[in-house]
């Protein structure tokens, strides 16, 4: 298919680059870091020969929400903002921009996003999961109701925001203690990505925001999968749920959020999640460069849908998602 979006693909900055040194081994660094700090060269050229127009580009991860320091966190982000800005200026055919938030402060953050939105034509914003604020291993998760300003502004400006993994702190993670390959894309990251979405979903932060927009990767890091448990667990007992939502988990699920393909590239996977949330939810993406373009290309392409649902998947949901209509 000619003319996919892809969304969940990332860049870095020198100042952040080494967050991304180790997930796939001293061996490979070499090519990865390359792939990072590059944009226009061979990137646009993966691009060229897999049919994807326009990548939404973000910051590598865990990056902001990694700097305690709150001064330096949002210092860090406005530049790798301010870069991305001239980097997406330089071809916006081909690339658009989310913004990294200093989410340490709702404040700072709130203002950030509403820079890169309303002077730098930002498309929406992405975070890599909680922050660390104040001292490390002080994590904030944004269902908090500190976080509910914030909210209100992303509301107010209409843009999507993408929650991105990051792997637990070290001391949430002694179930992975001697089973290090657990942590990251192969299981972590999804455990830590879900438990934040359904925070953020039997908060009551969907009832007092509800046209708020949320994307998680990885084919919806398993959620598709659990939705009927999650609100169906023990039904014959009467109990009412104890969390603070109105409704149903699954009903936010459907009307708040979509999924990305990235780094999930499973058509079994993908039918499921099209069953549960439906196909006008689903987004294609790679998560380059710690995914081939290619991989998920080829995959996505030949997977046995429909056309309307491949056009769907792999343009017009994003197109209309992120207002691109008219680029």
């Amino acid at each position: 298919m000619q003319g996919k979006i892809a969304l969940e693909e990332h860049f870095a900055i020198p100042d952040t680059l080494m967050d991304s040194a180790g997930f796939l081994g001293d061996a490979v660094w070499p090519e990865l870091s390359a792939r990072l700090l590059d944009i226009h060269g061979r990137r646009v050229a993966e691009m060229d020969r897999h049919g994807v127009e326009t990548m939404i580009l973000s910051l590598n991860a865990p990056a902001v929400q990694a700097i305690p320091d709150v001064a330096k966190a949002n210092d860090i982000a406005r530049r790798a903002n301010d870069f991305l800005a001239e980097q997406v200026a330089k071809n916006p055919r081909r690339f658009q921009a989310f913004a990294a938030l200093p989410l340490q402060d709702p404040d700072l953050a709130a203002r950030e996003l509403e820079r890169c939105v309303k002077q730098m034509g930002f498309r929406g914003a992405l975070a890599n999961g909680f922050s660390e604020a104040g001292a490390a291993g002080n994590c904030l998760y944004y269902d908090l109701k500190q976080y509910w300003p914030f909210w209100a502004e992303v509301e107010k400006l209409d843009v999507p925001f993408y929650l991105h993994p990051r792997n637990p702190i070290a001391a949430w993670a002694q179930i992975y203690e001697g089973h290090n390959w657990l942590l990251g894309p192969t299981w972590a990251f999804g455990q830590e990505t879900a438990v934040h979405a359904l925070r953020m979903m039997g908060s009551g932060l969907f009832d007092a925001h509800p046209d708020l927009k949320i994307v998680v990767g990885h084919m919806g890091e398993g959620l598709p999968y659990s939705m009927w448990r999650i609100d169906n667990r023990n039904a014959w007992t009467g109990a009412k749920p104890n969390y603070p939502a109105k409704r149903p988990i699954a009903d936010y699920f459907h009307k708040n959020f979509w999924l990305t393909t990235s780094g999930n590239f499973r058509t079994q996977t993908l039918i499921d999640a099209m069953l549960e949330i439906g196909a006008d939810h689903i987004l294609f993406s790679a998560d380059w460069p710690f995914e081939n373009i290619d991989h998920a290309s080829n995959w996505f392409d030949a997977a046995p849908i429909s056309e309307a649902d491949r056009l769907k998947i792999g343009r017009t949901n994003s197109m209309r998602l992120f207002k691109l209509g008219n680029e």
